[in-house]
């Protein structure tokens, strides 16, 4: 049912995140999300993406300051033509596990998914093929959750506060943009992912610590940046109640 998409309570925010959100008060719904995940700890996290052709993990593009123009290159090499959602989702249903974590936008900004808000995504590459839809609709025949990893940080936008960021300080990124901007298009791609594929179970949300003092391992100080959580807390909701 719609309510596990409460679970992303404690998927997403860490303490310092909460304490944006302090007015919320948790429906009987989400806490029974949080208990259904707290119980259900098995599960397959897929970290996938142009990022795997150079072979060196999803960080690759920051650990080697790749820039951007150079990163965007990628995008024509990534054709995964031999993936198989069936396989994959029966492959963890078989083993035992309960719900599937899809990365559908990593910090190097590019979208797994079919989107109106950026020309960097699955459907400009060679494959030219929806992954979260087809995991999506596999997911769903097979009756195993869904949840839908989001990166907040973003190392190829310029309206992305990258200045004030830890991460992505060698992608050759010049100008300051907009970053009123930059929280409307995350509104936008999240209208997308929790409209267009059915159920979510959740939405796990990474990046936060971009913001965050690196001295600070437990994330408690302020964040530089305002991320307008609330709003984008109650926007999903709104969509999947």
């Amino acid at each position: 049912m719609k309510k596990y998409l409460a679970a992303l309570i404690i998927l997403l925010f860490s303490i310092s995140t909460y304490a944006q959100t302090t007015d919320y008060i948790p429906t009987k719904q989400n806490l029974e999300a949080r208990q259904w995940f707290s119980q259900n700890k098995y599960g397959l996290f897929i970290h996938w993406g142009p990022f795997s052709i150079p072979g060196s993990g999803e960080w690759v593009m920051n650990e080697r300051n790749i820039t951007v123009k150079n990163y965007t290159r990628l995008e024509h090499f990534f054709n995964p033509i031999d993936f198989n959602a069936a396989q994959w989702v029966s492959m963890a249903k078989n083993g035992g596990m309960k719900y599937i974590t899809l990365i559908t936008r990593h910090h190097d900004g590019f979208s797994m998914f079919d989107t109106k808000y950026s020309d960097f995504n699955i459907m400009q590459s060679p494959y030219h093929q929806d992954i979260v839809k087809q995991m999506a609709d596999e997911c769903h025949k097979q009756g195993i959750k869904l949840f839908l990893y989001y990166s907040l940080l973003d190392w190829r936008r310029d309206d992305y506060q990258y200045w004030t960021g830890r991460t992505g300080k060698g992608t050759g990124r010049t100008t300051k943009g907009d970053w009123n901007n930059y929280i409307q298009f995350m509104k936008n791609q999240l209208t997308e992912l929790l409209t267009n594929y059915g159920e979510i179970g959740g939405i796990w949300f990474d990046g936060y610590w971009d913001q965050i003092d690196v001295q600070n391992k437990e994330q408690k100080s302020e964040s530089r940046a305002d991320w307008h959580l609330r709003e984008i807390y109650d926007l999903i909701h709104k969509i999947q109640p």
